[in-house]
């Protein structure tokens, strides 16, 4: 399992794991209590893998499946803070894992967000904030262009000349 199959719900607490795509919208499993919840097309889903925290680096963002992989590996299991620890801790926290995080465009709230979604994957899936190694990729086989039927009537042509 990884971050693209990890869901936000606006307005639910925890995460979900894509269940099932319906007609209408979508089945999550709530990572918590196994509770399957159906979205439909009007709800907020916000899928891991596309959630960045901002940063003034060049880049301009920082993925949030690298970010709380950094944090596993400098934590593990436990960060030592909750999402109701107060706003300076927070943002403090923050500034250590993640200097360059812009603290204009960030809020306490983005920062409440990532903890308590750190502490629901450590506890529920942490085999995703390990770092995957990266497979080298095999090289593909050349394969010769078929002929097309222009090119068969072209060689039956020269092969009728040279006869």
């Amino acid at each position: 399992m990884d971050f693209s199959e990890i869901a936000s719900v606006a307005g639910k607490s925890g995460l979900f794991k894509v269940f099932n795509p319906t007609r209408n919208g979508l089945i999550l499993e709530s990572l918590n209590d196994q509770s399957k919840l159906v979205v439909g097309p009007t709800s907020k889903v916000s899928i891991l893998a596309e959630i960045s925290i901002f940063t003034t680096s060049t880049d301009g963002s920082e993925p949030l499946d690298r970010l709380m992989q950094k944090i596993y590996k400098e934590f593990k299991d436990d960060i030592g803070i909750t999402g109701s620890a107060d706003p300076q801790e927070l943002r403090a926290f923050l500034k250590h894992v993640l200097p360059e995080y812009d603290d204009d465009r960030v809020y306490v709230s983005d920062i409440k967000k990532l903890v308590n979604w750190y502490n629901c994957i450590v506890k529920q899936l942490p085999e995703m904030l390990v770092e995957k190694e990266e497979k080298p990729t095999e090289e593909k086989k050349e394969k010769k262009p078929k002929k097309t039927q222009k090119s068969k009537e072209a060689g039956d042509d020269a092969a009728k000349e040279t006869k």
